[in-house]
Parts: structure tokens; sequence; C-alpha cells
């Protein structure tokens, strides 16, 4: 018997395996259960846990409506059973999402019920698919679609394992009340099983554990929350995966955006009576039994203890969400490296400092690109930054092709300055063409907002790892990473000039954001009101924002929806991304100022 063991409760060594699945990739997917599920064993887990739809990586998007990709990931499930089997690791069950159907996928309205494709979890045991769950609450807000890819699921799968009951569940299941979690006290159950592919979100993680705790008690159950990690295209996973007991006590949590092995002895109660299979529970849920025998025994010696990690600070959250975000998009999109335009702003010099964080400075061009507006200091402070991060350093002097341009056509204000901009993202491209370097843009949220950019100049490029960024948050990150690598011995990546100076697209002589746009500090506080937060002119002025600045900015706003419809993915980190989470019509007549 464990240390710590309650004789009159059955105790599970559970294994969380927070991995990093890729999309599409189910021979590679399938072989991280493998190896993870080999190091469960070695630690003498009894229970082992993937997140939700491991084998094909999440989510699939339009690939579910391929059926030779459905097919695959049937097949693929039944073969990593088989070699679980093989790799000597039969008796060990294993849970782990994969892509079902019942008969083809279907997209139309009037489909036939029970005929679709399938958000499933498997339990795998000797070599065998012993038991499924289809997930039942299906998402359809934010980045989620899944009323147009799934069909829902009718029935609780409960497994009797090692003397306690366990049922599955899939994610937006626990982020809805009633439904499985209802239906799982009433079969009498022990533990919650809740494989997710959960995206990351700013202070998500505060949600999350209130959330875990409600379902617990609605279950009376212990919930054993695995998520994934990684990025896949604009969205991050963070994991943050635990344990929670009936009473909300968190028994162990995992740390977030690293792969985490978290394994933890639970004491959980004995099954009663086996209840009629098919019994009705609640909201129509059916309840499916399956009973397991032969699993690992009991370890003896000391109890396994997964520990409890803390959430950190918002900064250092936010940070790593962005350089995981943009490591795997580089990875899994198999770039070499990535060049970037180096203005010695902020933008830029917070830009790198993640794609030096993520990459490393061998992997990462700066490119200097002065005109005869850019000052001493843009210069010297971009080469600061290259000295200070170890990146490729490039100067790149646009002048003379500008000058080519205007030789051969008369242009004037504006349109000179978008000239300039525009050369500078054909050098960039160019660079991209004959090195292979994926092009990064560095426009922040805010300059998304009011369509402060150029189209096909500071805007080009094929990811925008700040795309979600307010300014001012881009300012606290810059010193919080400065802080950082203070408090670490490092040298801080950020030369303090680029924080401290006022922001300019140095396009006309003097010129400064604040010329265009209300200071940042005015103009944030309207944007979070209006794109994340949905209010209206008249709720904007009563939250005590001036009407005139409230009018310019909302105008700014709803004239660039075309502008963002061209930009580049970028890692999601707020409840409103451009791109997923907010979509609006470019021809639109509609304004709040009427």
């Amino acid at each position: 018997m464990a240390l710590g063991q309650d004789e009159d409760m059955p105790t599970l060594r559970l294994a969380l395996c927070q991995v990093n699945p890729s999309v599409g990739d189910l021979t590679g997917n399938a072989g991280l259960v493998r190896a993870w599920t080999r190091r469960a064993a070695a630690s003498g887990a009894q229970l082992v846990l993937f997140p939700e739809m491991m084998l094909t990586g999440y989510p699939v998007e339009d690939l579910v409506f391929r059926r030779s990709f459905v097919a695959t990931s049937q097949a693929a499930l039944g073969r990593l059973a088989a070699d679980l089997a093989a790799d000597g690791l039969g008796d060990l069950p294993v849970v782990v999402g994969y892509l079902d159907a019942d008969g083809p996928p279907q997209v139309s309205a009037d489909a036939e019920p029970g005929r679709g494709a399938r958000n499933a979890a498997a339990l795998l045991h000797r070599g065998e698919v012993v038991a499924t769950y289809f997930k039942h609450h299906l998402p359809n807000y934010g980045v989620f679609d899944e009323d147009r890819y799934f069909v829902p699921g009718d029935m609780l799968t409960v497994v009797r394992l090692g003397g306690v009951n366990v049922a599955l569940t899939i994610c937006e299941d626990l982020w809805q009340a009633g439904g499985p979690f209802a239906a799982a006290r009433r079969a009498g159950v022990g533990l919650v099983v809740n494989i997710n592919g959960s995206p990351y979100e700013l202070n998500k993680d505060d949600l999350r554990l209130p959330l875990v705790r409600r379902r617990a008690a609605e279950a009376g159950a212990t919930i054993a929350y695995v998520n994934m990690i990684g990025g896949q295209d604009e969205l991050v996973f963070e994991g943050d995966s635990m344990i929670v007991a009936a009473d909300g006590t968190v028994l162990t949590r995992a740390p977030q955006f690293v792969t985490h092995l978290l394994v933890h002895d639970v004491d959980l109660p004995a099954a009663g009576d086996a209840g009629d299979d098919g019994e009705q529970l609640a909201e129509g849920l059916r309840v499916v039994r399956r009973t397991v025998d032969g699993i690992p025994p009991s370890p003896t010696g000391p109890a396994a203890t997964g520990g409890l990690i803390e959430p950190v600070a918002d900064e250092a959250e936010v940070w790593q969400a962005l350089v995981l975000g943009l490591r795997d998009y580089v990875e899994k999109n198999r770039f070499p490296s990535v060049v970037l335009g180096l203005s010695g702003g902020i933008d830029s010099a917070v830009v790198a400092a993640i794609a030096v964080d993520a990459l490393g400075g061998d992997r990462v061009v700066g490119v200097s690109l002065p005109s005869q507006h850019s000052s001493e200091h843009s210069r010297s402070d971009a080469a600061d930054l290259a000295k200070r991060t170890g990146l490729d350093y490039r100067v790149e002097p646009i002048q003379p092709m500008v000058d080519t341009f205007l030789a051969n056509m008369s242009l004037s204000g504006v349109a000179v300055e978008n000239l300039q901009a525009r050369v500078r993202g054909v050098i960039l491209m160019a660079l991209s063409n004959q090195e292979g370097h994926l092009v990064l843009t560095t426009g922040n949220k805010s300059e998304l907002a009011v369509g402060y950019s150029t189209l096909y100049g500071d805007s080009v490029g094929g990811f925008n790892p700040i795309k979600d960024v307010w300014k001012t948050l881009v300012w606290r990150l810059a010193k919080w990473r400065n802080t950082e690598a203070t408090r670490l011995g490092l040298t801080p990546p950020i030369p303090e000039n680029s924080i401290g100076k006022p922001p300019s697209a140095e396009l006309s002589p003097g010129q400064l954001d604040s010329d265009s746009l209300p200071d940042y500090d005015v103009l944030d506080p309207i944007l979070i009101g209006y794109i994340d937060g949905d209010l209206g002119r008249e709720g904007l002025i009563a939250d005590g924002h001036d009407p005139a600045v409230v009018d310019k900015v909302l105008r700014l706003v709803d004239t660039a929806e075309y502008k963002r419809r061209q930009s580049a993915p970028g890692t999601k980190i707020s409840m409103k991304a451009f791109g997923r989470d907010r979509r609006l019509p470019i021809t639109n007549r509609w304004r709040e100022d009427g």
C-alpha cells in the first residue's frame, strides 16, 4: 500500500501527459503517445491521460470533411492500441483523444442525427479499444466552430478500473453546467477524466481552477484535467493540467507552456454496485459501462506527488505564450529562420527579443532599413539590440531605391511615406525568397485596430508575434523582459532608449505616432472597450472617455477592417483577437456615431 493511502479507498496513480501534438501528424502524434506512456509506466502509473484529439492534433478545422483523414484517424487508433501492447505496455490503460465518425461527415443543417464526425476519447488496454466517449457539449463561440464540425455525443462512458468508476469527458463538457458532470454524480463516479485542447488567453488560468472546482462539486468526484501545450497557427495552448478533489482541494498542478508528465497518487471512493448499462441520466445522457481488468498493481513505497505550480505574473505568462506560439509556427511549418525589420523602436525590439528567445540568435536576422528620415538613435538602438541578443544584423539603406521610384513617379505626402514602407517590405520579402527566412511583421494590436500601418509595407510578413498585444502591454513586456534578464544575471535584450523614446514611424521629418493618434494611454482603453468589450459609443462615453476622441477612434477602427483582413496571422493571447474571434464585414455602412 502506498504511503498515505486510506485503507477504505483504492488509490490510483494517474499520469497526465501534457504534450505538444501537431495537426495532421498522426504518425508523430502516435509516437508521442507511445514514448510518454513508456515514461508513465516507468513512474508506476495505473492510468495515463493524453489531451483532446491527441492523435490528429487540434483543431483540425475543415480536415474533418476529408473522409480519408477521418478514416486514417480511426485506423491509427487501432494501430496505436496494438503498438502499445507490442511495446509491453498493454496492461496500462491509456486515454487518448482522436477523430471518429458515425458514417461520412455531414455539413448540412438537416444532416441525419447521429451521423457525422465525432470529437472522441478512447481508452486503450491490452491491444484493444475497450471504451469510447463522444464529446457532448460542442463550443460554438470565439475561436470554436464545433457545431460546424461535430455531432454531439449522447452517452456518458464509465469505466471500472482498479476498483474505481471513472467517467470520460472532453474539454467543453467541463465549461457547461449539467450534462456529463451532473450525469457522473448519478452514475456513482469517483473520478472524472477531462481531456482538453483549451487555448490560452491571458488570465484564463484564473478562471479555470474555480471552474474545475465547481464541476468537481457537481460530480461529487475528483477531476483529472489534462491540457495540451504548443502553438497551432494563431492558437497557443499552455497546459495548466491539474487534479482537483471532490471538495475542491487542488492536489497537483503542472507548469504552463512546457511539456510535462504529472504523476500523482489519488485516493478515490471504491465503486459500488454497477448500475444498468444504458440507464438514462441527466439531460438525456445514457450511461455506457465497461470494465477493465488487469491494470498494473498499486506501487509500493512513497506516494507519488506531482507538486503544485503557482501561475506566474501576467507579463511572464504572455511572454511565454508569444515565445511558444512563434517557435511552434516556425518549427511546425519547417522554416529555418526568421527575418524582421529593426527600426530601433519598441515594437521591433520586442519582436526581435521574442524571436531570439524562441529560436536563438543564430536563426534570427534583423535588418536596419534606414531612410533619410531615420534618426541616428534609431540606427544605433537597432545595432545595440543586435549586440545584446546576438542576432544576425544587417543594414540595407532604402533611400537610393526610394529616389529611383520618385525619379519616375510624381508622388507627395502620404504616398511618399507609404512608398518608403513598401520598399522596406520588398527588401524583407526578397531576403525571404533568397535565403528562406519567414518574415515577421511587427505591428501591435493598437496599430492594427486603427489601421496605422501600410499595406504591403510595414504590414508585410508571414507571422506577427505581437498581433494581439496592445501597445501599452508591449511596453510592459519590454520592461518585464529586461527586469527578468537582470534577475537572472543576463544582459537585458531591449535597449532602454527603445523603451523610453516616443514611438514614430519615421516616414517624414519629425514624425511621431501622436501626430495622428491619441496617446496610447488614452487610445488603448477605448480600443479595449470597443473591441474586447463590445461597448458602443454611448458606453465608452459613459465610461468617461472624451466624445470627440471616441468618435475619431471608432471611425479609424471601422474603416480599417479591410487592412486587418489582409494581415498576417499572429499568436492569440486575448479574449477577442483579430481574425479568429472578431469577424466583421468589410463592406459595412453601420457606424456607432450614426
